[in-house]
């Protein structure tokens, strides 16, 4: 094992756009099994290895730690599927779930992950669903950790797996209602663009599949989902910008796919089929959501009744129709609620939480004519409660929670609250926290999270893990800048084209803010993000260096301008959409002045430890690779900068409850070791 700084070889390549000049030095690590990419990717894993090494107690204590808090046979809230009732439960030394279903009061193990993840470095099951007559299983599996999936199908009286199999899907399988034909999604084998939808009926030739539809324009995604009341399969069609919904007869009268609205260059919506019609959620003339009714199948001279108008004030972050009740959640001021509306009445009755922060979500409601709706609830001190609300009565009631192995742990120990920081241009940036209430905060150190693209908004939720840090004196906290959806539709338009810029500034302006109002030890200021967080995190690198005393980026999207112009790499071209396209010059100019690889420079970095998997789909495995091979060129301090490539795992990091934990308990480790702490 080496033990040298693992300087990476340069070999300059000259890549011109809009005449103008980038030489590339790392630019060769794109050439995937190479033996100098390989060489290379060892030599920085070896080189992390030796730095973690005197800190291997400190993970071996947190691996106890999250061990004694978790519950080794942890369970999730049963669910109901075809009127059979299933729950999701580990076991003690396996890392993998089994689903479980309960019959009366007796359980079976209905599907064991850790058998078929058995002799596999990497394992994820996608997808499962049940026939309509109960006889079959269809479910999808990745081996890889590539987001490809191949689906299988198991005889539920029998248990046999059946000869049937079909390669390189997205894992959907959804079920025709005559419990013999399935249609799922096939991807583009280079960019992995998933864009055909194909029918298998059981017990043919997967090769002879019939193509029911192909979506050519490569700015768009298909998918494929079979709706509550089980009258349609809906083909979603959607690019950021843009969506079409077609329909399919479950009955397979006609398995022509009959488009809904046609698509309108801005409009996105949803179509929710109930028996006397269609609802709808559309964005058209309402950037933050309305609900429509259409009585019948919509023909262009068809006018819809507005149900719920659109308010500027009001995000409709989630629409679900049952039969006789509406449901939407609402994002107000960036809180969640929850409205419940009759039908035949109108009258509405809303659920509220007394939390400054909070995550209020939709959990698993697939009964049509239910008589009881099931929630989510979570803060970042309390552990996932399940409601049930009644919608006979409109009476609530905890219908599960989830339990902390740790006997300590009080809810109560903890703090939260919702602050808002002020921008450079007077915006008001809201940031969730979490403390102990013990911890003197402004000398407590940060992690600071954030993400701030495509809309997503990451929620206020219960972390065990986290409590490691808290307990230790941390502040967590959680930026929600714009990008997001957190304060509506304008807050994620105002973060992304020629306006990315917003993203950054929001997340190093939160972290000046809470150092400067003495929530923590603004010299003790940590920054974590994932993806396209990862982005972020490599952006206010270079912007602000001065401020974090140590970054984790996970799978980080930092060569932002190369894989843009590179329409042959997987997302590329769907992801105009939300950057731009750097062909335009315009686009180009203003990528180049943020795209994290490309800025590095001759300075000072804070301490960074970063990470990829080999086999990522989103993010390929160079990006990191060249952004760590290009900092240990220019950067002129003597802080750690560690680069840990995962070679059995994609996107989501690895497989499994101990590769997950381990690589969590690194990441903790890294920081902790960085304030002093050894236990």
């Amino acid at each position: 094992m080496t033990h040298k700084i693992p300087f990476a070889p340069k070999k300059n390549k000259t890549l011109v756009q809009h005449g103008h000049q980038r030489i590339d030095s790392y630019y060769w690590m794109n050439e995937r099994d190479s033996p100098e990419v390989l060489a290379n990717i060892q030599e920085e894993n070896d080189y992390a290895s030796h730095y973690f090494k005197p800190i291997l107690p400190l993970q071996e204590f947190l691996l106890d730690e999250f061990e004694a808090r978790i519950n080794p046979n942890d369970v999730g809230a049963s669910f109901f599927i075809q009127n059979r009732k299933f729950q999701y439960q580990s076991i003690e030394n396996k890392d993998y779930h089994q689903i479980i279903e309960w019959i009366g009061d007796e359980k079976t193990i209905f599907f064991d992950e850790n058998q078929r993840a058995e002799n596999q470095s990497f394992y994820q099951l996608g997808d499962w669903m049940i026939s309509p007559d109960n006889q079959l299983t269809a479910f999808s599996e990745d081996c890889i950790g590539r987001r490809n999936y191949s689906i299988r199908f198991r005889n539920e009286t029998t248990g046999e797996i059946l000869k049937d199999e079909i390669l390189n899907t997205d894992g959907t399988c959804v079920w025709a209602n005559d419990s013999k034909t399935v249609f799922y999604i096939r991807k583009d084998s280079k960019t992995l663009r998933e864009f055909q939808v194909y029918k298998h009926v059981i017990g043919t030739d997967s090769n002879l599949d019939e193509l029911i539809f192909e979506e050519l324009d490569e700015r768009f995604y298909v998918a494929i989902s079979k709706e509550v009341s089980k009258q349609y399969l809906v083909i979603h069609i959607e690019s950021s910008l843009t969506s079409e919904i077609r329909l399919i007869d479950a009955n397979l009268k006609d398995t022509i796919p009959k488009v809904f609205l046609k698509r309108e260059k801005g409009h996105l919506y949803e179509v929710f089929p109930h028996e006397h019609g269609f609802y709808i959620s559309s964005n058209k003339n309402a950037p933050n959501q309305q609900i429509l009714f259409y009585s019948e199948f919509p023909t262009p001279q068809s006018l819809p009744t507005v149900v719920v108008a659109h308010d500027k004030n009001i995000l409709i972050e989630d629409f679900l129709v049952l039969k006789n009740h509406l449901f939407i959640q609402k994002r107000i001021n960036g809180l969640q609620q929850i409205e419940i509306k009759e039908i035949a009445t109108g009258i509405s009755q809303h659920v509220n939480y007394p939390e400054e922060t909070y995550s209020s979500t939709f959990a698993h409601n697939q009964t049509y004519d239910a008589s009881d709706f099931y929630l989510n609830y979570t803060s970042l001190s309390l552990p996932k409660t399940v409601f049930k609300y009644c919608l006979n009565d409109h009476q609530t009631t905890v219908y599960f929670q989830k339990e902390l192995r740790d006997p300590k742990f009080k809810s109560t120990d903890y703090q939260t609250k919702r602050i808002f920081a002020i921008a450079n241009d007077g915006t008001k940036i809201p940031v969730s926290l979490l403390f102990h209430k013990e911890t003197i905060l402004a000398e407590a150190p940060l992690l600071l999270e954030g993400y701030g693209s495509y809309g997503i908004t990451i929620p206020s939720t219960f972390n065990p893990y986290l409590l490691s840090l808290v307990n230790r004196g941390f502040v967590y906290a959680i930026a929600h800048i714009r990008g997001g959806k957190y304060m509506g539709e304008t807050w994620y338009e105002n973060g992304k084209f020629q306006k990315k810029r917003n993203t950054f500034t929001d997340f190093i302006n939160a972290a000046e803010f809470l150092g400067n109002q003495q929530l923590c030890d603004s010299s003790k200021i940590y920054a974590q993000g994932g993806s396209a967080g990862g982005l972020l995190m490599g952006a206010v690198a270079n912007m602000a260096p001065y401020l974090w005393k140590g970054i984790i980026a996970q799978v980080p999207f930092v060569d932002v301008l190369t894989t843009m112009l590179d329409e042959e790499l997987p997302l590329t071209v769907g992801e105009y959409e939300e950057w731009g396209n750097p062909q335009k010059e315009d686009v180009y100019w203003y990528m180049l002045n943020y795209s994290p690889y490309d800025n590095v420079r001759k300075m000072n970095y804070p301490a960074m430890y970063i990470t990829t998997g080999y086999h990522d789909s989103q993010v390929q495995y160079w990006e990191p690779q060249k952004w760590v091979a290009k900092l240990r060129a220019y950067k002129t301090d003597q802080n750690p900068l560690l680069f840990d490539c995962n070679m059995d795992s994609g996107h989501g990091g690895g497989s499994g409850r101990s590769t997950q934990r381990l690589e969590i308990a690194k990441e903790y480790s890294f920081i902790l070791n960085l304030e002093g702490i050894e236990k």
